[in-house]
């Protein structure tokens, strides 16, 4: 029975020796301690000896870098899992082991997770490939790059550009051929790629050199000269100090400071009192006090200079090649060319969607005044009522699509009726009497935010944009513009559609566009002015307050959320023509790129741009005080 147990015994041994792989239980016995205490400069060929083992090193290797890999008592490497401690070389279950966990630092585990994914590049499945190509441009060296290059036929297309990027990278920063580099530069030159430019930055890092000349094959960027804007004098000391070739400078107070602290007998240094007139005298006994170390060593004026002369100042590449370098300067010269232009459409699109705001909030203001000349103050509260509206109708239907696809009609009818009523009971009473009616009006835009703010309270409320309006239209690195922005252009111009065609295709706007011209011809054609001021009050209002409901998608919903749009609204309708649809157009346009460049030129002070835009105006009505398009008929004879 005893032999029987023993050869029972021998025989599930024999299975795990032959699970045990050789050649990394060599490479871990001969490295045990580097394993224990690795180092970020040293561990690389380690890591590589590993991984070409075979699947148990590479699992090594993962776990190592999961600091997963822990070290038994008696000396064996063992990866530590959910069910336990296993041997990490034969995979062998060590029950009761208790080893201590590697806690590799992030260099390390950079160094491993790029062998891991140099592994992982033609892996099956997509995603791993994805995974290690994003290990690779984190901390890929020259053998990722081998790896990379031998692995970039891809059936992902995607995936095929990612690698062809990630090796020209890659090339650039490790490959030890110049030619290759330099190439790798010249095919992206132009590129405008966070990735890409930082590529560049390490190639044309500079350092100072101070030297009597310039050392053989050194890669000079340029030649100093100490005292112009470049290198300040003060600045060119401080190089010869930091390199060694010059005590600290004595300035001359300091000189004669330590001077009268070292009078004796009517001398100093050997030299009578009555003689340190002179600076040079002074420097001899300054020197002399110094050479009897009684005072610290510093550099005299005298001193100074001659080293200043006798040197010569330099910022040398850190980049040995001056072909690389080269190549990098003219690349990056090209990127800052396209980013500029990528940036300047970038502010354009901004600004565009700037003036589909604007143009939105204003185009009520246009078309009422231009048929009533009424000032209404009032304006930007049928934008806040809009923005409420819309508030009101998403905590009732809780599908934000379906929400939004309501609030913008019933926006528009809460603010058409509130229109008509204003207009009824207040503006046609007042008619021909345009102070008393901006009085009036500014007395009901009071009312109508307290109102809001008894109903609403004070705090801002927030209007969530559908899912597929949260995102953004992203071009590049430079150029993008949020999907909100982008729908509010939309409705702009299904707005600027629809009101040309209300004007232009029907009844409404022939009757709108005669009592304009002239109200009192229209009237004896049988048109009824007061109807027809009514509708416009209330198609005005209307369109405030679907602008309410683009601007509440982006802006936090409150009381004052019309003010903050009630004067840009009047700047656009002055601007461009009291009256005038395209004239509106225009003058949105022309006051959403001028903040949007004035923002650019001054971003951390918007109170400015502001004021600057305010002066802009003033100066611009003093040329043009009828605005970009003036009304015909009869704005023109007002």
């Amino acid at each position: 029975m005893r032999y029987r147990l023993m050869a029972a015994a021998l025989a599930l041994l024999v299975p795990l020796t032959a699970l045990a792989n050789p050649a990394l239980q060599a490479v871990v016995e001969a490295n045990l301690d580097q394993i224990e205490q690795p180092s970020r400069r040293t561990v690389g060929p380690l890591v590589d000896q590993i991984a070409a083992t075979g699947p148990e090193g590479l699992a090594l290797l993962q776990a190592w870098a999961g600091r997963s890999l822990g070290l038994t008592d008696d000396g064996r490497l063992a990866i530590i899992g959910g069910d336990g401690a296993t041997d990490a070389v034969t995979g062998v279950p060590l029950p009761g082991a208790e080893p201590r966990a590697l806690r590799p630092n992030s260099g390390v585990r950079g160094v491993i997770e790029a062998a891991l994914a140099a592994g992982a590049l033609a892996d099956p499945d997509p995603a791993r490939r994805a995974a290690a190509l994003d290990s690779l441009s984190r901390g890929g060296d020259l053998a990722g790059l081998e790896a990379l290059r031998a692995a970039l036929d891809d059936p992902d297309p995607v995936l095929a550009a990612r690698k062809a990027r990630l090796e020209r990278l890659l090339t650039i920063q490790h490959d030890p051929d110049s030619t290759a580099r330099v190439a790798a530069i010249e095919d992206m030159a132009g590129d405008v790629g966070l990735d890409f430019r930082a590529a560049l930055n390490p190639l044309l890092v500079t350092r100072a050199l101070v030297a009597p000349e310039a050392p053989p094959g050194a890669n000079v960027a340029r030649e100093l000269t100490p005292g112009d804007d470049a290198l300040p004098r003060a600045a060119a000391l401080a190089q010869l100090v930091d390199q060694g070739l010059l005590q600290p400078p004595l300035s001359p107070a300091d000189q004669r400071a330590a001077l009268a602290a070292h009078i004796s007998d009517g001398a100093v240094g050997g030299l009578p009192v009555a003689q340190l007139s002179d600076p040079a005298a002074r420097d001899r006994a300054y020197e002399a006090l110094e050479a009897a170390g009684t005072v610290p060593a510093a550099a005299t004026e005298a001193e100074a200079q001659a080293a200043l002369e006798a040197n010569r100042f330099f910022e040398v590449y850190a980049e040995p090649d001056p072909a690389v370098t080269a190549a990098a300067e003219d690349a990056r010269l090209q990127a800052q060319v396209r980013l500029g232009a990528m940036t300047a459409i970038d502010l354009g699109l901004d600004a565009l969607s700037l003036a589909s705001i604007y143009f939105l909030a204003a185009i009520g203001l246009a078309v009422t005044f231009g048929v009533m000349r009424v000032i209404n103050m009032a304006h930007g509260e049928f934008i806040m009522m809009g923005a409420y509206t819309a508030y009101t109708v998403q905590t009732l239907i809780a599908d934000r699509t379906l929400s939004l696809v309501v609030a913008l009609p019933l926006a528009f009818a809460v603010t058409f009726g509130a229109g008509v009523v204003l207009y009824r009971l207040v503006i046609r009473h007042l008619a021909h009497r345009p102070l008393e009616t901006l009085l009036a009006t500014f007395g009901v835009s009071i009312a109508l935010q307290q109102l809001a703010k008894n109903i609403f309270g004070t705090q801002a409320r927030p209007l969530t944009a559908p899912a597929w309006l949260e995102g953004s239209i992203t071009v590049n690195d430079v150029i993008g513009i949020s999907s909100i922005r982008v729908a509010i252009f939309v409705l702009a111009l299904l707005f600027l559609g629809l009101f040309l065609f209300i004007m232009k295709r029907t009844r409404l706007g022939l009757e709108v566009r005669a009592v304009t011209q002239n109200p009192g011809m229209a009237a004896s054609m049988g048109i009824n002015p007061d109807r027809i001021a009514m509708m416009t009050f209330g198609l005005g209002s209307g369109i405030a307050g679907i602008a309410g409901v683009a601007i509440g998608l982006f802006a936090q919903v409150t009381s004052e959320i019309g003010q903050q749009y009630i004067v840009q609204s009047f700047m656009t309708v002055v601007v461009g023509g009291v009256g005038n649809i395209w004239g509106t157009l225009a003058g949105a346009t022309l006051i959403g790129g001028l903040s949007k460049v004035i923002e650019s030129l001054n971003p951390g002070n918007t109170l400015a741009a502001q004021t600057f835009m305010i002066l802009f105006i003033i100066i611009f009505i003093q040329f043009r005080p009828r605005g970009i398009i003036p009304q015909r008929g009869r704005a023109a004879e007002v």
